[in-house]
């Protein structure tokens, strides 16, 4: 039995265990404060397809040493929580666990089996200090790209409201054992999880919309739909987009779809917040250096200037920063 361990067992976290679970894995949930307490009381409650699953015989804890070594650990953090969380991870990590990063943006491990000449490359926007790269060593990283949608509806309860798809790529495209084992789990727990060759290629696909919108909306107040059928944000987009396509294709990318057609596939999501926004409006950290950041970032690598996606950087920053939510 695999035990697998979901570090933030929140919205997609909770939903991501209580499929693991059913699929027979041996799960722990890591949480804490009220939803903690909650699950610890009367197990993990999800509602999804108009069907409601309640998971008991499982361990909720808000203590790594508690967990032990895990076969996989599942981190669905936002972003900006992963640095504070590395210490704890590492006590999860045995000889062989995999850590598999359910998260929005570009990863620390991104440029780990890149190939090319920026091979092994650190992202300073991402992983400041080498932390991250030295404790969570990127030999373990499975990247996943995350499209399902959950909340939180009460500690302890998660609603499941859109998709069951998480792509899956070992960093080097190689189809491997471990990769293939957490696939084979998650498909028996009901969820899709192709195996991608070129993961990154998926990453990128959500990252060009993640890195606009929400910025954009940060600064605007603006929802996704507004974004896209107003000429002047929507030429903000467009011209960010074209940027980041750019050094995304310097550095090897494929785009399957354009511009345009991303950009409508945003806005027919409707009058919906980007997490950014929200973030924003409850005074809590965004993730801004993951999705856009590190992108400008690697403009710089290539040797592209990426004036628009600059300024909007250097513009949700200060933002961030008089919210109190910024260093």
């Amino acid at each position: 039995m695999s035990r697998v361990l979901i570090f933030g067992a929140g919205a997609i976290g909770g939903y991501m265990g209580v499929k693991l679970a059913q699929a027979g894995a041996d799960v722990t949930f890591f949480a804490r404060g009220p939803h903690l307490a909650a699950m610890k009381a009367n197990g993990i409650r999800l509602i999804s397809e108009g069907k409601e699953t309640v998971i008991t015989k499982a361990r909720f804890t808000g203590d790594p040493d508690e967990a032990g070594a895990q076969d996989f650990v599942i981190a669905a953090l936002k972003a900006t929580g992963l640095a504070p969380a590395a210490g704890q991870i590492a006590k999860l990590l045995g000889p062989e666990t995999a850590l598999v990063t359910a998260m929005n943006g570009v990863p620390y491990w991104y440029f780990y089996g890149h190939g090319g000449a920026h091979d092994g490359a650190r992202l300073k926007s991402v992983d400041p200090d080498g932390r991250l790269w030295s404790t969570l060593d990127p030999a373990r990283a499975i990247g996943c790209i995350v499209y399902p949608a959950a909340n939180i509806l009460e500690p302890g309860v998660i609603e499941h409201t859109y998709s069951n798809r998480f792509a899956l790529g070992e960093p080097d495209g190689s189809k491997s054992a471990r990769i293939q084992k957490l696939a084979d789990l998650m498909i028996a727990g009901g969820l899709k999880a192709p195996i991608r060759p070129r993961i990154r290629d998926d990453m990128w696909v959500k990252l060009w919309g993640n890195l606009t919108f929400n910025p954009v909306s940060a600064l605007t107040g603006a929802t996704l739909e507004a974004i896209a059928s107003d000429p002047g944000t929507r030429a903000v987009a467009k011209a960010m987009m074209l940027e980041a396509q750019a050094v995304g294709e310097a550095l090897g990318i494929r785009f399957g779809i354009d511009v345009e057609k991303r950009i409508d596939g945003a806005g027919e999501v409707g009058a919906h917040k980007t997490s950014m926004l929200q973030d924003l409006e409850a005074r809590k950290p965004m993730e801004i250096d993951a999705m856009l950041g590190a992108v400008v970032e690697m403009g710089e690598l290539v040797g592209h200037a990426m004036p628009a996606c600059r300024i909007v950087l250097s513009l949700v920053r200060q933002r961030a920063h008089v919210a109190g939510v910024y260093p």
